[in-house]
C-alpha cells in the first residue's frame, strides 16, 4: 500500500464523522458531501507528515468549508425571508438505518436544525463543534478568528436560543409514537378537541413550500394549527408514520406522489413543534426507497 491509499483508507474512516459535523451545519447532504469532497481535496495536496492529529486537522477543515459555504449562502441568499427546511433524513417507523443513525447520534432533529438555521454562521460553528462534537475551545478560535473565550461565547448565545425554542423532543419513543397516532386519529376522524388536546398550547408549525410557492410559512398556537390539519384532510392525503432524523414524523402523499415530510417534536406528551418540508422540487430528490415495503 502507498502512501496515497493509506492516507485514503485513514480518510474513509473518519468520513462518517466530517459528513456528521457538515451536516449540523449546514442542513443539507449534498453540501455536506461537498464539504467533506473538499477535505478529501486539501488533504491529498497536503504533506500528511506534518499533520499531527489527523481527527482534528480534518475536523477543522470540514468546519472551515461549512463555515464559509454557509457565509456565501446567507450572504446571497434570494428566496423570500423565512425559513428553509433542512434536508430530512427518513427511515421507516420501526428502524433507522445503521448508517443513518451514525449520521444522526445525539438526536439531530428537524426542529434542531431549523433554530440552528437562525443563528449567526459563527455561533452555529462554535455550538456544532463544541456542544456536539466536544472540540476545545482553543481549536474553535481560530476557526472564527476570534478568542477562546469569544468562542464560548457564540456557543453559550446559541445554546440559550436552542433552550428557548424548545428544540429538543422527549427521548422515549414509545411517547412519541402514542401522541403523534392520537394526533393523527384526531384529524383522521374530524374531532377538533381531541386534536387540540395533543397540541401545545403555543405549538408551532413550519413549513417550506419552495420560493415557487412563497418560501416559508409559520403557523402558532393550537387551534390555528388544528384548524389547518383540518384543511389537509380535505385534500386527500394518505399520512404513514415514519422516522424523521431520528424522532417521530410523518411522510404524507396524494394520487401516488410525495407531498410532504414532517419532523414532529414531542415535549412532556404534547407536540410542540411540526417542521414541514413541501417544497416539490426538493421533495423529488428525496430517496425514501426505504419506506417501500
Amino acid at each position: 500500500m502507498d502512501e496515497r491509499e493509506w492516507l485514503a483508507e485513514r480518510f474513509e474512516e473518519r468520513r462518517t464523522r466530517m459528513r456528521a459535523v457538515a451536516y449540523r451545519m449546514l442542513g443539507s447532504l449534498s453540501e455536506a458531501d461537498d464539504a467533506v469532497q473538499e477535505a478529501w481535496l486539501r488533504l491529498s495536496r497536503t504533506d500528511s507528515g506534518a499533520i499531527e492529529n489527523l481527527d482534528a486537522w480534518l475536523t477543522t477543515v470540514v468546519a472551515r468549508v461549512s463555515l464559509n459555504m454557509l457565509r456565501a449562502r446567507k450572504s446571497k441568499r434570494e428566496e423570500p425571508i423565512g425559513v428553509r427546511m433542512p434536508d430530512p433524513i427518513v427511515d421507516p417507523a420501526d428502524g433507522t438505518d445503521p448508517e443513518h443513525e451514525a449520521l444522526l447520534a445525539d438526536s439531530v432533529g428537524l426542529a434542531l436544525l431549523v433554530v440552528l438555521d437562525m443563528l449567526s454562521p459563527a455561533e452555529r460553528l462554535a455550538f456544532v463543534l463544541h456542544d456536539m462534537f466536544a472540540v476545545p475551545f482553543d481549536e474553535i478560535a481560530p476557526i472564527v478568528d476570534r478568542s477562546p473565550e469569544s468562542a464560548r461565547q457564540l456557543a453559550s448565545r446559541a445554546r440559550r436560543r436552542i433552550q428557548g425554542e424548545k428544540a429538543i423532543p422527549d427521548a422515549d419513543p414509545d411517547t412519541q409514537r402514542k401522541v403523534v397516532d392520537a394526533y393523527l386519529a384526531a384529524a383522521r376522524e374530524g374531532d377538533f378537541d381531541a386534536l387540540v388536546a395533543v397540541l401545545d398550547p403555543d405549538v408551532v408549525v413550519r413549513a417550506d413550500v419552495g420560493p415557487l410557492a412563497g418560501g416559508s410559512r409559520e403557523i402558532r398556537g393550537a387551534e390555528a394549527v388544528a384548524r389547518q390539519a383540518f384543511g389537509y384532510q380535505r385534500l386527500g392525503l394518505v399520512v404513514r408514520r415514519a422516522l424523521v432524523n431520528g424522532a417521530v414524523g410523518v411522510v404524507s402523499t396524494r394520487d401516488g406522489e410525495l407531498f410532504s415530510v414532517a419532523g414532529i417534536t414531542v415535549r412532556g406528551g404534547k407536540i410542540v413543534e411540526m417542521d414541514f418540508l413541501a417544497d416539490p422540487e426538493r421533495l423529488r430528490q428525496l430517496d425514501l426507497t426505504v419506506l417501500e415495503d
